[in-house]
């Protein structure tokens, strides 16, 4: 979407590193889910035009990341109580 605004990149945060999968079971396929979804992003950003290739670069890129329930948060955490 930012590509198709006219963006000239994107930016990659941690998260890439930051699977749902429960790493004690298989240490070593962090490692590949982690090159799997970068190279996934970089397709993904050169190819933004072409659906097929999307498609088929978001397969099979494994368990994602496992968010943060904003009901889980304290009023310290919550970003809307900050500020003004």
């Amino acid at each position: 979407l930012c590509m198709q605004l006219g963006a000239d990149g994107v930016f990659v945060g941690s998260g890439i590193f930051k699977s749902g999968r429960d790493l004690t079971l298989d240490p070593d396929g962090w490692a590949d889910d982690v090159s799997r979804r970068a190279k996934a992003i970089v397709q993904a950003t050169t190819h933004y035009a072409d659906a097929k290739i999307l498609a088929d670069v978001s397969a099979g890129l494994g368990v994602p990341m496992v968010g943060i329930s904003a009901s889980g948060l304290t009023e310290a955490e919550r970003l809307e109580l900050r500020g003004w």
